[in-house]
């Protein structure tokens, strides 16, 4: 029988239940899916899996150095008996393995262990074995901030470093994608820059009307777009209005789409530690969804990346199953 969400639930005195709680419960509808879990060396990383099973969310197959997951389990009390093992030396060949298993169709996920994040996007953007395809590979950032109603996407903070704009096309359709599938309806999108009009001497002002023109278009789908917008008419109402800005988005975003790494890193960082946001992620654009964590994430963190994750797959998974119009 799957677990509770609220099982995974850690004390935090302003929430109830948070909107990872529901996002979890969301998924543990949905059958569990077979994931690669690469590097599961330490203790983070193992429990979360670990976790993210106990809870229905995923099947795992551990991948990497026998040995040391297993000496991690023991030293832990985590019991892997009845968890597939794959077995190689060291973190590159568990890349390795775990996308050629992917390939093979041993899986519908991928899940970072204790490797670094470089290690894992080698394997997973290689040319002749990777899993590429058509669309540009980014991340989102899954945001559970206190003090904001709506769920919050931040693309790309962690992937692209300056993408140029047909890069930024892939990011946003990438985030829309996501939003829809994980059933939080069609989402407002704001493209961000510095300022809310558009201007030669702020480049990423011309690049959040282009976006917008091609939402006008067709070209991109799913989504309300509006840019550009500064952070505080994106989602601030009473700053959107004394800007005299009238549009679905403004005052009430859900993704967010800053215009390079760097930006949407360091306002991620500061709702987390600044907002006591928590914050969840995936890697769109793969064959398959890919889980990053990192050893600061918190439980809840861990399965809402695993339930966005399993409930993007799904969807994926229900499209591909329908017949053609």
């Amino acid at each position: 029988m799957k677990a509770a969400a609220a099982d995974i639930a850690e004390a935090k005195p302003d929430r109830t239940e948070s909107k990872y709680d529901r996002l979890i419960a969301a998924a543990q509808r949905v059958p569990a899916m077979s994931a690669l879990v690469v590097h599961p060396c330490d203790e983070p990383s193992l429990r979360g899996a670990l976790k993210a099973a106990e809870l229905g969310l995923i099947v795992p197959i551990l991948v990497g150095p026998a040995r040391k997951i297993q000496a991690v389990a023991r030293e832990h009390g985590l019991d892997i008996g009845k968890v597939e093992l794959v077995d190689v030396p060291h973190s590159d060949a568990a890349a390795a393995k775990a996308v050629e298993l992917i390939r093979a169709g041993r899986g519908e996920l991928l899940m970072k262990g204790s490797l670094h994040t470089d290690e894992l996007m080698r394997a997973v953007t290689s040319s002749a074995t990777g899993l590429r395809t058509a669309r540009r590979i980014s991340h989102v950032f899954i945001m559970d901030v206190p003090t904001y109603a709506e769920t919050l996407f931040i693309t790309d903070a962690a992937i692209n470093i300056f993408p140029d704009l047909d890069a930024k096309h892939d990011i946003v359709q990438n985030a829309i994608d996501l939003f829809t599938a994980v059933g939080l309806g069609e989402p407002r999108v704001a493209i961000l820059s510095a300022v809310e009009t558009v201007t030669a001497k702020i480049p990423s002002t011309i690049d959040a009307a282009a976006l917008c023109k091609m939402a006008d278009r067709g070209q991109i789908t799913g989504g309300v777009l509006d840019g550009p917008l500064a952070f505080d008419n994106a989602i601030d109402p009473g700053a959107a209005r004394i800007k005299g800005i009238h549009s679905p988005v403004a005052g009430r975003a859900q993704i967010l789409v800053v215009p390079d790494l760097e930006a949407g890193n360091m306002l991620a960082k500061n709702l987390v530690y600044l907002s006591k946001a928590d914050s969840a992620g995936l890697v769109l654009g793969a064959r398959v969804p890919i889980v990053l964590t990192s050893r600061a994430d918190s439980v809840r963190s861990r399965m809402a990346s695993c339930a966005a994750a399993v409930l993007y797959a799904a969807a994926r998974r229900s499209s591909a199953a329908m017949p053609a119009a």
